[in-house]
C-alpha cells in the first residue's frame, strides 16, 4: 500500500481549522511562525523516516511540536494532524486521549523517545510528563 503524506496546504489547513474551532486566547491567531520550507523539511523527514507507519507519525508529531512553525496552536496541529495522517492510511487509531495536552507538553521538551511516542501511538501506555 502506497503511504499518503500530508501536504503543507494540509498542514497550513488543520493549524487553521485549529485556531478557528478551538482558540484558547483572544491573541491566537493562525499563521506561519516561520518559512514554508519548515514544513517542506518536516514532510521530508516523515518521508524518509523507516520503519512501520506508526514510525512515521512519530516523527509527524514530534517535528510539528518541537520546530513551532505555527504562530498558535502547533501542539494541537500536531496531535491531529499524526491523526489525519493514520487514519488517511488506513491505521486504526486507538489512543487513550486523557492524556493528550500532557503527553505533548512532554513531547514539546524531550521528555519521551520515539519509540515512547509510536508505542502510545499505536494505543499503548507512556509515562506520565512530570517536569523535573
Amino acid at each position: 500500500m502506497k503511504i499518503k503524506y500530508p501536504t503543507i496546504d494540509d498542514l497550513i489547513f488543520i493549524n487553521k481549522r485549529i485556531i478557528e474551532t478551538t482558540k484558547v486566547t483572544k491573541a491566537e491567531k493562525h499563521g506561519l511562525l516561520a518559512n514554508v520550507k519548515v514544513l517542506e523539511n518536516i514532510i521530508k523527514e516523515v518521508e524518509k523516516t523507516k520503519g512501520s507507519i506508526y514510525n512515521k507519525a512519530t516523527v509527524l508529531l514530534t517535528e510539528l511540536v518541537q520546530k513551532h512553525p505555527f504562530e498558535s496552536g502547533n501542539r494541537r496541529t500536531a496531535f491531529i494532524a499524526t491523526l489525519d495522517f493514520l487514519e488517511v492510511n488506513k491505521v486504526k487509531v486507538n489512543l487513550n486521549t486523557g492524556k493528550v495536552e500532557n503527553i505533548l507538553r512532554g513531547t514539546r521538551e524531550g521528555f519521551y523517545n520515539l519509540k515512547e511516542i509510536s508505542n502510545w501511538l499505536k494505543g499503548g501506555d507512556i509515562r506520565e510528563f512530570k517536569r523535573e
